[in-house]
Parts: C-alpha cells; sequence; structure tokens
C-alpha cells in the first residue's frame, strides 16, 4: 500500500494505493473521515487494487475554505479516475462519498462498471432547498489532542464508536489527525465538516436527473434507522426510501437492524456485496 497524490482544480488530493489486478475497486468516504476507514475491508480482497481517495477538506488532502458544494467531492472522483486512468471500477461509497461516486459516475461512466453504494446522503426531493438541521455543535468539537492514542480512549466507551470493532476506531483515531507545532488536530477541520452538512441540502445537491441516466448496476445498501428532517442524528439514513427507483438498474437491500454506520458495524454486509458486485461482472463478461 502506498499514498499518491493528485491535482482536482489545483488542489492535493490523497490517494491511498493497494497494488493488484482485476477490475479495480474505489472507496469513498463519508463526511468527516478519512481514505483509511475502509481498511478492514480491503483486506477481504488480498489481489485485488484497491484505490480510497480523501476527499478535500478531509485526511490529507487538501484544506478549502468553506463552502464546499457537493459537486466538488464528484469532480475529486473524476480528478482521481482520470489520474489512474480507471476503466470499468467497482465504486464503493458510503454517505456522501455514496453521493459523489453516484454523481462521477454520471459525468464519467466508463469509470465505472458497477456501484455500492452504503447509506448514501440522497434525499427525498422535497427536502432539497429546505433548512437544514442545526450543526453548530460540530463547530465547538474538540480539534486539538495530544495523539490518537488519547482520542481512542476517549472515543471508544462512547457511541457510535462503542458498536465499531475495535480494530475499525483504531483505525480511525490514528489517521483522523494531522501533526501541527502543538500537538495534533483533526484532519477534517469543524469548520470543513460543518459547512459539508450545511451545503448538503442546497438545491444544487440534488442529483436525482443524473441518477436517472445510469446504466451500471447498481446496488443500495439502505439503513433501517428512519432520518427525522430538521434534527442531526448521525446514525439515521438521510437515504430516499424510494431510491433504488431513481436509477435505471438498482436494487435495494434494506438493513432494518443497522444505523448509517453500515462500512464500520456490518463490515460483512459490505464485503458480502462487494464479491456480488464483482461475481456479476464476470458474469456478463463471459456471456454469449
Amino acid at each position: 500500500m502506498k499514498l499518491e497524490f493528485v491535482s482536482a482544480a489545483g488542489l492535493r488530493l490523497a490517494v491511498w494505493e493497494w497494488p493488484g489486478a482485476g477490475p479495480p475497486l474505489l472507496f469513498a468516504h463519508a463526511t468527516g473521515f478519512h481514505g483509511r476507514m475502509w481498511d478492514h475491508i480491503i483486506r477481504e480482497f488480498p489481489g485485488r487494487r484497491a484505490l480510497a481517495l480523501e476527499f478535500r477538506g478531509h485526511g490529507r488532502s487538501a484544506k478549502p475554505a468553506p463552502p464546499i458544494p457537493w459537486r466538488w467531492f464528484a469532480e475529486d472522483i473524476l480528478a482521481v479516475a482520470r489520474h489512474f486512468d480507471l476503466r470499468g471500477a467497482v465504486g464503493v461509497g458510503h454517505s456522501m462519498g455514496g453521493h459523489a461516486l453516484a454523481e462521477a459516475a454520471a459525468l464519467r461512466p466508463d469509470a465505472f462498471a458497477a456501484l455500492l453504494l452504503a447509506d448514501p446522503v440522497i434525499f427525498p426531493a422535497h427536502l432539497y432547498g429546505a433548512p437544514g438541521p442545526d450543526v453548530s455543535f460540530i463547530l465547538r468539537r474538540r480539534n486539538r489532542w495530544a495523539s490518537s492514542a488519547e482520542m481512542f480512549e476517549r472515543f471508544r466507551p462512547r457511541l457510535p464508536f462503542a458498536a465499531w470493532p475495535e480494530e475499525v476506531v483504531r483505525n480511525y483515531c490514528d489517521y483522523a489527525l494531522l501533526p501541527d507545532a502543538e500537538g495534533y488536530v483533526l484532519a477534517c477541520p469543524p469548520q470543513v465538516e460543518a459547512s459539508i452538512y450545511r451545503e448538503s441540502q442546497a438545491p444544487e445537491s440534488n442529483i436525482a436527473a443524473a441518477l436517472a441516466t445510469l446504466r451500471q448496476p447498481v446496488t443500495i445498501l439502505r439503513a433501517g434507522k428512519a432520518w427525522q428532517p430538521g434534527v442531526f442524528d448521525p446514525t439515521s439514513s438521510p437515504t430516499a426510501p424510494d431510491i433504488a427507483a431513481w436509477f435505471p438498474n438498482a436494487h435495494e437491500v434494506f438493513l432494518a437492524e443497522s444505523n448509517h454506520f453500515i462500512p464500520m458495524e456490518a463490515p460483512h454486509v459490505m464485503v458480502r456485496e462487494i464479491r456480488a458486485a464483482l461475481d456479476t461482472m464476470v458474469d456478463s463478461h463471459s456471456a454469449p
């Protein structure tokens, strides 16, 4: 595994690359996270080429000043696809990453042969343009830490982290911080994260028209914990209940007992569905 940097609109984006063969896997993380959140899933595909980008404002990527329109996250994926000359990849996205992957695939269809979207932030149409939830508390989030070990000790007993495997929490903490002159700060600054949530319901974030153009097979993993408009609950599902019907070729896997953190709390489901997407690609190529 190695870390590469890609240029997107003059910004430097970090991309973690695992070498291998076969159709590549491209992983896109959620708001506030980073590319190494996928380690526990990628290791289930030894010998398979995998890429995990870190969106602008996150991880080791550049930190532009807010606001950051959601279309720019799709542009980040397109920049990665161009840099690595991706064709026929399986795109795997969680939350905001799922939204960005779907939009990117509509803009460059040849880059992706299939998509797996885990609880993508694609709201029912009537919520776009409506007032979003109050996320001011994110601006008060603790930004400075002495070490990733301190962060782990603080987060491990708390929800939602307490429901994640220990290695996933530790991996989150190990890569969620960047060093500065006084210790460590969050790799996704609170003002950036808060801005992303504010932009999520902007009218231009509604990509329903783009979804209708996608011909690739799409699998939607939708969590059962219902979203309450106007209430900021990061464990609830923001995905439109009828989302599968927005795509020409999609099916839904409804996870009634799951919350929004599907890749962290149900990695076996992610692995199963990635394998199914890869098997579908093999079957389509072998068909007469």
